[in-house]
């Protein structure tokens, strides 16, 4: 990945309470001022580590600016403006694509008219007003056009828009009137669930809320069909995720679609719901509700409309910065919709193996099938901030040093990773509010993360491998240098990409890889590539079953159990180790879920497992699992 200059001093803007046309525009100035000298640093909202934890650790001088003071401080260095569309945020992407070509500013109507005015003056290089009819066209004009001048060396997929802050107190109004009360995860509660609303009416029309009842796991509830009865007569049916369903959202809620032919449904795991709205004629006495559902519903229900929807959308910034300065390709097309896949392979198949994708999907497993298809790997990165300049802070990277294994017993050997490494924004942002868990050290735990934080911020690596105790140990993120999915990567090239991921596990100081693949096993080809890299030893794919194989007979290969908390995780490897007889070592791979567990919950496991039981980091996990099964043991 491109590397920037190292920053002398910076210019801080707090934008946490900006508008989002504001964020799309200093983004934008950011990209052009860093890529001569990183000068510009941005604090954006939703930072678990706290807007200044980096900066203020990274030592480098600073001073707090309004933002148009920076403004006035460097607008000369842009040739003009381009003007995005409000009807179409997705020409914020477009514009975003030309202001890097162009060394313009993204803006909005409203800054245009102030930008274009005395005292700054300057002109419109763009207006993307009324140019096209939707996004896909949108989208088709800019590969057209504008991809021969861009760089070929990254791909940016970015969502145009942000949901607006949804207030605190938006579902006051809301009653529950089903739940499931179990921890159900395989359909087996699924039926046709009839809801009466009627003491819900009296307005114009009825509010209805689908959350997960235990967002801790990620199981929500799943929506096949809604059919809407007013006084017995039907007022609405509709199946989840069709066309017909969306006059009848009020809130998408960052819900996801199955497409499923045989069972399309709309879900929503974790954090994550929708509204329905239903108006009933007037004068209705009696409305009714029936959902064919399953899993871990929680419904509720208001006659009062909610202050806000997530579907209101606003610009952000966060990745354009980096975008702006390497002259990116920037887009957001679906990875399940036809029409729009087709150009989206169009553009996959324009770029060489080993490029990066930048960004996400409105489908991780068909964005991730479909680029790891083409060659191109995937870094989560769309929430990053202040890449131009993080990757221009330099930092030695120090590796952790490897702790010999106990004597191999006759015992069950168990070790704890860490999910979601390879997600660039979590590493400088979630990742270290778990790592300033202050049970962090108290049991042995495998961190995964990104082996591109030597090109992307090598001062983050450098922290936690500064500040890991003797129980932490850094290993791969999914699944080399980047995500993607091995058996899906052209066989011809895997090889050769796998070489260049080693080089970075070197940098990294790491021959532990974490992989992900829809195969619950290796293929023999993929296999072979992994076992050339000279790996200690693999972790792969969280299937909720724990299994240790040699995998071209000299790489062991450990499957994980993924449970939700402790307690769970608890009950999930006593289960697995119900049949061991206790005559041979056993091994188990954990993953610990980023988003619902701490290292807490490895505390938890570990007070209540047994004496047969051994809690280990991955490097002793692998040097056991070689003994026991007569390979070299790496040191």
């Amino acid at each position: 990945m491109p590397r920037f200059a190292e920053p002398h001093s910076l210019d801080v803007v707090d934008l946490q309470k900006a508008p989002g046309d504001m964020h799309l525009m200093m983004s934008t100035l950011q990209g052009i001022v860093n890529r001569g000298r990183p000068s510009i640093y941005l604090i954006e909202p939703n930072h678990d580590e706290g807007p200044y934890t980096w900066l203020n650790d990274a030592h480098i001088p600073y001073q707090i600016k309004d933002p148009w003071t920076v403004v006035n401080q460097y607008y000369q260095e842009a040739r003009g403006v381009i003007i995005y569309d409000p009807n179409l945020l997705d020409t914020t992407n477009v514009a975003t694509t030309e202001a890097g070509l162009q060394n313009g500013l993204a803006v909005s109507p409203t800054l245009a008219q102030k930008l274009t005015a005395a005292p700054y003056n300057l002109p419109v290089l763009d207006d993307l007003r009324g140019k096209f009819p939707n996004s896909l066209a949108a989208y088709t004009w800019e590969f057209q056009h504008l991809w021969p001048q861009t760089t070929h060396r990254m791909l940016i997929g970015l969502r145009p828009s942000t949901s607006v802050p949804v207030p605190s107190d938006n579902w006051k109004d809301f009653q529950t009137v089903l739940q499931e009360n179990q921890q159900v995860r395989d359909a087996s509660n699924r039926s046709t669930y009839t809801i009466d609303l009627s003491s819900y009416l009296g307005n114009d029309a009825v509010y209805l809320r689908f959350q997960d009842a235990f967002p801790q796991d990620g199981w929500g509830p799943s929506v096949h069909e809604v059919t809407v009865k007013a006084d017995g007569n039907v007022i609405a049916q509709f199946t989840g995720c069709s066309q017909q369903e969306e006059q009848y959202i009020f809130d998408h809620g960052n819900s996801s679609c199955d497409f499923n032919p045989s069972n399309p449904h709309r879900f929503a795991d974790g954090s994550n719901y929708f509204v329905y709205r239903f108006a009933p004629p007037a004068n209705t006495k009696q409305l009714t509700v029936s959902v064919d559902m399953w899993n871990e519903y929680l419904i509720s229900a208001s006659k009062v409309a909610p202050q806000a929807s997530s579907d209101d959308q606003t610009p952000f910034g966060y990745l354009r910065d980096y975008a702006v300065a390497n002259h990116a390709f920037v887009f957001w097309l679906s990875a399940q919709k036809p029409d729009e896949v087709a150009l989206f392979n169009q553009i996959l198949s324009a770029v060489k193996p080993g490029t990066p994708y930048l960004g996400w999907f409105d489908s991780e497993p068909d964005g991730v099938s479909m680029t790891s298809k083409h060659g191109v790997y995937v870094l989560a990165a769309d929430w990053f901030s202040n890449l131009t300049v993080w990757s221009g802070v330099n930092a030695p990277s120090q590796k952790i040093k490897t702790i010999a294994a106990p004597p191999l017993q006759n015992k069950v050997y168990v070790t704890f990773v860490v999910s979601d490494g390879d997600n660039l924004q979590y590493d400088e942002h979630y990742m270290r509010a778990l790592w300033d868990n202050p049970d962090r050290g108290k049991v042995p735990l495998n961190w995964s993360i990104s082996p591109l934080l030597p090109d992307a911020a090598p001062f983050f690596l450098n922290h936690y491998q500064t500040t890991a105790s003797s129980n932490d140990l850094l290993v791969a993120a999914p699944s080399g240098a980047g995500y993607f999915y091995p058996s899906s990567w052209p066989s011809d090239n895997l090889n050769t990409y796998l070489q260049q991921s080693n080089t970075y596990l070197g940098k990294m100081g790491t021959d532990i890889i974490y992989a992900i693949d829809p195969n619950s096993t290796l293929p023999p080809s993929v296999a072979q590539a992994y076992s050339q890299m000279g790996l200690n030893g693999m972790f792969l794919n969280n299937y909720n079953q724990s299994a240790l194989t040699i995998a071209n007979g000299n790489l062991p290969v450990s499957t994980q159990l993924n449970a939700a908390n402790g307690a769970e995780i608890v009950n999930a490897i006593n289960q697995e180790t119900a049949q061991w007889d206790g005559k041979s070592p056993m091994f188990i791979s954990v993953l610990l879920i980023a988003w619902n567990s701490t290292a807490s919950d490895a505390v938890y496991v570990a007070q209540h497992l047994n004496s047969n039981y051994s809690i280990v980091r991955g490097d002793q996990f692998f040097q056991l699992a070689r003994e026991a099964n007569n390979l070299p043991v790496k040191h």
